[in-house]
C-alpha cells in the first residue's frame, strides 16, 4: 500500500462513488439476485471503463497512479459531475513529496481595501482551510466577534461546528454545515500534506458526530454562490445572497460577501445592523 495520502483519499472517493451506483442506474440487468456488495463491484467498474480489474483495484487501493485518459473513463462510468471530476483530478495529481504551500497567510492589501469600503455589506476573507483572515465590522456584528477567537482557531468550519450560536443563527444550519464540510474536503484534495488541515479534520471528527458522518460522504461543493436565511437577534430574519470573489494576487484567498435585494426587509435589516454596530463598542 502507498504512503501517499492523496492516493488513499482518491481510492476512498472512488469507492464511495462506486457504492452509490447500482446496476439498474447503469442500465445493466442484474441477473445475479441478491448482491453482497453495495453498489457496483470493482470488476464491474473496470469492465465499463475498459481496463483490467487488477489495474482498477490498484488505483482504488492507492498502489498506482492512473493516467488522465483512464481517469476520464472512470469518471464517465461513475457519473461524476464537473465538481466531482475536478476533485478527483486534484487528488490524482498530488504527490506527498510535492511542493508545500506556506502555512501562514496574510490578507492581501486589495482585499483589505474592499473590506474597508463595504460599509453596508457584511464581508469576510477566507484563506486556505477556510481560515478567517479578515472581516469588516458588519460581518462581525452579523455572525460573531471574530476578534475574540484566537488567531490559530479562527476557522469558519470550526466556528460552524463548535459555536452553539451558529446553530440558531442559520435557519438551515445543516445545509450550511454540510456545504462547509464539502468545501473543506476540496481544500484537502488541493493539499493533503497540510498538517493544520489534518489537525482540524481530526479535531472535528472527534468533537462532532455530524462532521464525522458528513466528512465520510465525500460530497463536493457545487457552487460559489447561494442564499442563506439568518435569524439575527438584532436585525431579525435576513435573507442574504452570498457570493465569492477569488483574489487574483493569491487564488487561495476569497472575499465572501452577503447582500440583500434592495427594497426588502432584509436590506433594511442590514442597515439597521450597521447602525447598531457603529454605536456598539
Amino acid at each position: 500500500m502507498t504512503n501517499n495520502p492523496s492516493r488513499n483519499e482518491l481510492g476512498a472517493f472512488l469507492k464511495d462513488r462506486r457504492c452509490a451506483l447500482t446496476l439498474r442506474a447503469m442500465g445493466i440487468p442484474d441477473s445475479a439476485g441478491r448482491r453482497r456488495v453495495k453498489g457496483l463491484r470493482r470488476e464491474e467498474v473496470a469492465l465499463l471503463a475498459a481496463i483490467s480489474a487488477d489495474y482498477y483495484a490498484r488505483i482504488e487501493q492507492g498502489r498506482t497512479q492512473a493516467s488522465t485518459s483512464v481517469l476520464n473513463r472512470i469518471a464517465q462510468v461513475l457519473h461524476l459531475d464537473t465538481d466531482q471530476r475536478e476533485y478527483m483530478y486534484e487528488l490524482a495529481d498530488k504527490s506527498a513529496n510535492g511542493p508545500r504551500r506556506p502555512q501562514q497567510q496574510k490578507v492581501q492589501p486589495q482585499l483589505r481595501r474592499l473590506l474597508n469600503d463595504l460599509v453596508n455589506t457584511p464581508a469576510i476573507v477566507l484563506g486556505r482551510r477556510l481560515d478567517i483572515l479578515a472581516w469588516n465590522p458588519l460581518a462581525s456584528a452579523l455572525v460573531t466577534d471574530f476578534a475574540r477567537i484566537p488567531e490559530k482557531k479562527r476557522n469558519y468550519v470550526r466556528l460552524v461546528f463548535t459555536d452553539p450560536l451558529m446553530r440558531t443563527l442559520y435557519d438551515d444550519w445543516q445545509h450550511v454545515a454540510r456545504t462547509a464540510v464539502a468545501q473543506l474536503r476540496l481544500e484537502a484534495a488541493r493539499d493533503s500534506t497540510d498538517m493544520r488541515l489534518c489537525g482540524l479534520v481530526g479535531e472535528l471528527n472527534i468533537k462532532d458526530e455530524d462532521f464525522r458522518r458528513w466528512w465520510g460522504d465525500h460530497q463536493i461543493p457545487v457552487s460559489t454562490i447561494g442564499t442563506k436565511l439568518l435569524r439575527h437577534p438584532v436585525a431579525g430574519d435576513l435573507t442574504l445572497h452570498w457570493d465569492t470573489v477569488t483574489c487574483p494576487a493569491d487564488p487561495d484567498q476569497q472575499l465572501v460577501t452577503l447582500t440583500a435585494d434592495p427594497g426588502t426587509p432584509s436590506h433594511d435589516g442590514l442597515r439597521i445592523l450597521a447602525s447598531w454596530a457603529a454605536r456598539t463598542p
